[in-house]
Parts: structure tokens; C-alpha cells; sequence
């Protein structure tokens, strides 16, 4: 083989030794980026199974975090030449490429723990959280039934609570529940917070040009000859109506505000009137949300403590479509579920999302449980006994 042909065949591997790097490099960075986030996924998903297994046992639930994941690759690819034997023609100079790869993942997880297990598991969920959870067009009677803890209304002076232990509370609370889904089903439920005006007058004299730039910089002020107004626009606390707030008067909406004030944060006003879609059974009072612990409680008891049953929606709600007897329904099997299905194993028994025909309600109640989750979702810090994992 010639000088110029041997040349020509080494740039040649060389070029492909470059391609051939820097195309395996990234399809195994591809693969590991996909891999490692449907592992993660799948890894929370069974930490929810597991945890409502062991709240069906009354067991102390517990999670544990990953907090980082660090990878390093390392990819080599060389390229040479070699002799072949050729019978009579002697040698043959033939090309060699040779390539490999190496991963070294590094996984740290932490156990959730202290104050961080309060503020995601142990606080109750807040009303403004529900309201970015319905306007991404979530079923209202799925989100309440896993979310409340329960409702009071007016003129009752008793308290509704979602647990079926509590058989004439737990019906009056899904009527309501149910009722409240028809209404979203019609386009006419509101879940928003209060705007309005906030008002008050002070001596002309008083609005200097220091105060103007300093006290009343984030007011409106409009001055007549004596006195100026001063008014300040309010978002003020989260209702669940079927009507359009701003309908009100700008006193009616600062004396529902100051009715929901006299109730902690967790707490939304509910308030249906007649003469508005839903409004042939009307309502006026509060649902209490309650936190990620009591949520996965109420699943894991409902498999055998406290079982949820088939309430038949008020005579004055109109036909539904969907109102299945559980708000999720955990299967419980001897034997490991159908392979592909996600499933945990706790006291020689499987759980795992119990499969239905037609409407997707547990799977869709389960995607919206790991949505919670992921809500509550804090910075991850090793406070504790962390774990790293080297692979």
C-alpha cells in the first residue's frame, strides 16, 4: 500500500473514531437522562403505595428523598492499523477501532425527617394550592375527597367530616362534593380569591409630597378640597362559588373576606346561591383541607377500617356521570400483580393501583395523589443519617 493510501485510510478512521465517540456519547447520555428520571418517578410512586400499605396497617409512614444525583461518563474510542495474513499476497494492512464507555453515578438520598416531614406531611394544605390544582382542570370531587377533611355548613351547627366512621357526616360531605362536581361539569364554578377595595379618608393636609412618596406610594389617592381617598386593591382569601365574585358589591366581597378571616388558612369559604347554575341546592359555609399524612391515613384505612361506600348524589343535584364508591381504590392480592403493573410488597401481600374498564378514575386519583406530593415538595437537605450510593 502506498504512503498517500495509507494516509488516506488513517484520516479516515480517524474521522470515524470521532463520529463514532461522539454519537455513542450521546445516545448513553440520553438513555441514562430518561433512565434515571423514570426511575425516580417510579421510586415516588411506590413510596405512596408502600405508605398507604402501611397506613392500612396503622404503621408510621415514612419517605425517603433523593437530594442529588451526580454522573460522571467517560467515553474512549481508538483507532489503529493491524496485518492480516493474505495467503500469497502476504500482509494486508487493515483498520482497527476499538471504543468503550464507563458510568459512575453517585445517588445521595435523605430520609424525610424533623421539620421538613411537618411542613410536607404534617401541615394541612392551604387554599391556594387547591386553586392552582382546579384551574389545571382537575375533577373537583376527586381533589375534595382526597383533600377534605370536612365541611360545615350553615344553619346546621354540625361538622360533615370525609371519614366514613362518621356515616351521616361522610354522606352529607360527598352530596356536597357531588353537587359541587356537576356545577364544574356546567362551566360555572368559581375557586378564586377575593378582589376588592379597601378604603379610607384623611385630611388633605395630611398628603404631603414626602407622604405621597413614601406612606401612600402603593395607594390610589384622590384629593378633594377638604379630604382624600385613599384605596387600596386587596386579594383577600379563596371562596368556592357558583358565580363570578366581582358580580358583588365591593361591601359584599370585604364582608365575606372578613367571614373567611375568622377561619385559619386551610379553611375555604364555600358559598352557592340560588339563582346561579347548581343554585337548586344552595349552601353557605367551610371546607377544611387537610394535610398529605391524613390524605394517605384515609386511603389506607378505607381498605379495611374504615371502607368507603356508594352515596347517592342529593335528589337536587342533576344526573352525574362519574361517583365511584372510592375515592381510590388500592388493590390488596396475594400474588404480584400482571408484569409492567407498579406494585409494592408489605407482609407477604402486593398493593397496587386497582386496574377498571372504561373511566380511569383510580389512575387518574393516583396521578393526582403524586401531584400532592410533589406540591409539598421542600429543598432536600441531609439533615439526617443521609445515604450515597456509588455505582
Amino acid at each position: 500500500m502506498s504512503r498517500t493510501a495509507r494516509g488516506i485510510m488513517l484520516a479516515t478512521m480517524v474521522i470515524a473514531a470521532c463520529g463514532i465517540g461522539g454519537c455513542f456519547g450521546t445516545i448513553a447520555l440520553d438513555r441514562a437522562v430518561i433512565d434515571y428520571d423514570s426511575t425516580t418517578a417510579d421510586s415516588i410512586s411506590k413510596q405512596l403505595l408502600l405508605n398507604i400499605a402501611r397506613a392500612r396497617y396503622n404503621q408510621p409512614m415514612h419517605f425517603t428523598a433523593i437530594s442529588s444525583i451526580a454522573a460522571t461518563y467517560k467515553f474512549s474510542v481508538s483507532a489503529g492499523t493491524g496485518a492480516a495474513q493474505a495467503g500469497p499476497s502476504g500482509h494486508v494492512l487493515v483498520p482497527l477501532l476499538t471504543g468503550s464507555s464507563e458510568e459512575n453515578p453517585t445517588i445521595s438520598i435523605a430520609p424525610m425527617q424533623g421539620e421538613e416531614f411537618t411542613q410536607r406531611l404534617l401541615t394541612p394544605f392551604l387554599e391556594q394550592k387547591l386553586t392552582l390544582l382546579l384551574r389545571q382542570g382537575y375533577d373537583v370531587d376527586s381533589l375534595l375527597r382526597l383533600l377534605g377533611a370536612e365541611v360545615r355548613l350553615e344553619g346546621d351547627q354540625l361538622v360533615h367530616h370525609n371519614r366514613p366512621s362518621d356515616r351521616d357526616g361522610y354522606i352529607i360531605y360527598r352530596k356536597v362534593m357531588a353537587h359541587l362536581s356537576t356545577i364544574q361539569d356546567r362551566h360555572a364554578l368559581y375557586v378564586d380569591p377575593l378582589h376588592f377595595d379597601h378604603n379610607w379618608t384623611v385630611p388633605v393636609s395630611g398628603v404631603t409630597p414626602e407622604t405621597f412618596a413614601t406612606t401612600y406610594k402603593d395607594f390610589a389617592v384622590t384629593c378633594g378640597k377638604e379630604q382624600c381617598l385613599v384605596s387600596k386593591r386587596v386579594n383577600g382569601r379563596v371562596m368556592i362559588t357558583n358565580y363570578d365574585p366581582s358580580v358583588l358589591s365591593n361591601d359584599e366581597r370585604i364582608r365575606l373576606h372578613a367571614e373567611a378571616e375568622q377561619a385559619p388558612p386551610n379553611d375555604i369559604l364555600l358559598d352557592i346561591r340560588a339563582g346561579y347554575v347548581g343554585g337548586e341546592y344552595p349552601m353557605h359555609g367551610r371546607l377544611r383541607l387537610r394535610s398529605f399524612h391524613e390524605v394517605l391515613n384515609f386511603i389506607g384505612r378505607g381498605m379495611q377500617e374504615e371502607p368507603e361506600f356508594d352515596v347517592e348524589p342529593d335528589p337536587r343535584t342533576p344526573q352525574m356521570t362519574e361517583n365511584p364508591a372510592h375515592t381510590l381504590e388500592i388493590s390488596e392480592a396475594a400474588e404480584a400483580p400482571a408484569k409492567g403493573e407498579l406494585a409494592v410488597e408489605l407482609r407477604g401481600h402486593y398493593y397496587s393501583v386497582k386496574q377498571e374498564g372504561g373511566y380511569q378514575w383510580n389512575k387518574k386519583a393516583f396521578s393526582l395523589l403524586y401531584q400532592l406530593f410533589q406540591m409539598s415538595v421542600s429543598n432536600v437537605e441531609a439533615t439526617g443519617p443521609a445515604i450515597t450510593i456509588s455505582k
